[in-house]
């Protein structure tokens, strides 16, 4: 079977008018990431104000509560991906990311209100419910909305506007910090989330549903227009609209997690979506981005300069994730995982060092930060991209929502354990934490070199057909399918 030009192929054409639609829906999309990306950044800021004394209008963190209300949104962003994924395949993406808008606004004022730990802690378990579920639905929606020589590139969009929503997160903590005198500043720190949820609500109600999804729910007619308006030729939308007819009738009656049951190939590759998410939160790049702070204060630089030196860390991880767009539509999803992790595991060592014999000092803070972005650099170029492309892409179209909500629910989960742990890891083993976080990454390079399949090229229809011959075929055939996976055929 032949596969579409590589991605990036057709770039340099003027773009058409359905291109330019699909681009906007895009956008309009990623709102949810941007809200994601400003609400896990946006936490590096407020917690030093959130320690202060309740008498000084903080919250009086203690070591273990900072670890359990930055974890609070990372559990409820694990329970917000499952729910939204099965959502997701019963209503549509569309439906579901208009109703997260809604979840989104309620976490935010709840958090921004909040009077004590406790309510802080359930509100922002709430705003990870919204976070969750648009990490899990947004590069689908787009995935399925995109063709496939745009696809990297456009479900790609969804990590910049992630590490953009984190940026702003950062420059706007050191900006109130510095210029605000209000005790109360973290709460406005916490309530500006507000705007990109309220741009997300409004955004969807005028953009179509997926495709895709209207096809699997046997609405051709509405499919096919869609198709229309997103696709710049009728033979495209009668290839895609066959391709999907084609699959929908080679589909079993079983739905949800008895068909996953049932079939081999499709809890293989649950098992390995499951798999990058590990990979992906145990290079400990979220204890980078909600503790950079604490971690330098650890050298000796105060608070102010320590958030400011935080902005930092957006504008490596922004920069990276335009060169990693770049990338991704020239070269493959494997080589790019190997190599990221080659340079996380060499960054987590050299930080590691740096923390356990430099002396206490200007230098010593200055070289842990560039320990750390030089790790950002490579993760957010290298590894992060990848990680939400191959989310949209590896599993089936009848079961795309449940099993991305289920990977992805994991990786929160994974999220949330790190979050957790890793202020108390910190205080306990002081600078040895990242060596664990080293030898960590050594296991996740193995697996990724082991089990991970290569993507980049197909539809989604072909790229279905295709791992499930490579991954469910017989003994006899399933070597040279196999390694030809593994090559990226």
């Amino acid at each position: 079977m032949s596969s579409p030009s590589a991605p990036g192929a057709a770039t340099t054409a003027p773009a058409t008018r359905e291109q330019r639609f699909v681009a906007r829906v895009a956008i309009v999309a990623t709102m949810g990431a941007l809200a994601f990306g400003y609400d896990t950044g946006v936490i590096s800021g407020a917690l030093p104000f959130m320690s202060a004394p309740v008498a000084h209008h903080g919250l009086g963190l203690t070591p273990l509560t900072e670890g359990i209300v930055t974890s609070a949104l990372v559990f409820g962003a694990a329970f917000g991906s499952l729910a939204a994924g099965t959502l997701a395949d019963r209503f549509g993406r569309r439906v579901t990311l208009i109703g997260l808008s809604l979840v989104f606004l309620l976490g935010v004022l709840g958090t921004a209100l909040a009077p004590s730990v406790t309510v802080m802690a359930v509100m922002r378990f709430v705003l990870g419910l919204a976070v969750g579920g648009a990490s899990a639905t947004v590069p689908v929606f787009i995935a399925e909305m995109a063709g496939p020589s745009r696809r990297a590139r456009l479900v790609s969009q969804n990590e910049l506007m992630i590490v953009g929503g984190q940026l702003a997160a950062y420059v706007l903590n050191a900006l109130l910090a510095h210029y605000s005198t209000s005790p109360h500043v973290w709460r406005t720190m916490l309530a500006i989330a507000a705007l990109p949820a309220v741009l997300l609500g409004i955004g969807m109600l005028f953009v179509p549903a997926s495709p895709r999804w209207l096809a699997s729910r046997k609405r051709l007619p509405e499919a096919r227009a869609v198709l229309r308006k997103i696709r710049s030729s009728e033979r495209q939308v009668e290839a895609e609209m066959a391709e999907m007819t084609r699959l929908n009738a080679a589909e079993h009656h079983q739905a949800g997690w008895a068909a996953v049951f049932a079939t081999p190939w499709i809890r293989k590759l649950l098992w390995i979506g499951i798999g990058l998410g590990f990979m992906a939160q145990f290079t400990g790049v979220n204890a980078f981005m909600y503790f950079t702070p604490i971690i330098l204060q650890s050298t000796g630089l105060g608070t102010g300069a320590a958030l400011t030196a935080t902005i930092g860390n957006g504008v490596v991880a922004l920069l990276a994730t335009f060169i990693g767009i770049w990338l991704i539509g020239r070269h493959g999803r494997r080589p790019m995982l190997l190599a990221g992790l080659c340079c996380v595991i060499l960054s987590q060592a050299l930080l590691g060092a740096t923390l356990l014999w430099m002396p206490d000092g200007v230098l010593k803070s200055y070289v842990a930060l560039a320990c750390i972005l030089f790790f950002l650099l490579f993760m957010q170029m290298l590894i992060a991209p990848v990680y939400w492309l191959l989310m949209s892409e590896l599993f089936p179209l009848r079961l795309r929502g449940v099993l991305t909500g289920t990977a992805v629910a994991c990786q929160w989960l994974f999220n949330g354990v790190v979050a957790l742990l890793f202020p108390l890891a910190l205080a306990q083993f002081g600078s040895a934490t990242f060596f664990v976080f080293a030898a960590v990454n050594v296991a996740s390079l193995a697996f990724v070199a082991a089990c991970v399949p290569e993507t980049r090229g197909k539809s989604l229809e072909q790229l279905e057909s295709y791992l499930e011959r490579t991954l469910g075929g017989s003994a006899v055939h399933a070597g040279p399918e196999r390694r030809a996976l593994a090559r990226g055929a």
